[in-house]
């Protein structure tokens, strides 16, 4: 319990939770969608939104994801250091065509990175897009609603 801590080590942890970015759920969110399939997505527009990405959530609900938002176009990469979920990521061109689908193991520091120069990565639960049949090629639309990233 936090009251059995010495109250520097109680001041050190409420600084760091605060510095650690808006607390889950407090990101803005975007409704997408592949084909007929909808999708709610958190937005990570912000460099300490997408560096702390879906860390330490221990579940993803049904057709939700987060929604990365890249100041450029790259060959981006993800890894899975402190995410407990397994999580698919999907990589999309400025149109929201996909280039690459890859799926990651929780806690695995291996970088997964877009085959294409991507703006935006979707990461799902696992196998999300598999079992959809949404593959390199196929679409996400509502990406213009995004805020810019900042």
């Amino acid at each position: 319990m936090a009251m059995n801590l010495p109250r520097t080590a109680l001041a050190a942890l409420v600084a760091l939770s605060a510095a650690s970015g808006p607390a889950f759920g407090q990101l803005p969110t975007l409704e997408l969608s592949a084909g007929i399939h909808l999708i709610r997505a958190e937005v990570a527009n912000t460099f300490d939104s997408r560096a702390r990405g879906l860390m330490f959530r221990k579940s993803l609900g049904a057709n939700t994801g987060m929604l990365f938002v890249f100041p450029d176009v790259s060959p981006h990469c993800m890894w899975m250091k402190n995410t407990y979920v397994p999580l698919s990521v999907a990589f999309m061109d400025e149109r929201g065509t996909i280039v690459s689908v890859h799926d990651m193991k929780p806690h695995d520091e291996t970088s997964h990175c877009a085959a294409k120069p991507a703006r935006f990565a979707l990461e799902m639960n696992q196998g999300w897009f598999a079992q959809k049949g949404i593959t390199a090629g196929a679409r996400i639309s509502g990406l213009e609603k995004a805020p810019p990233p900042r």
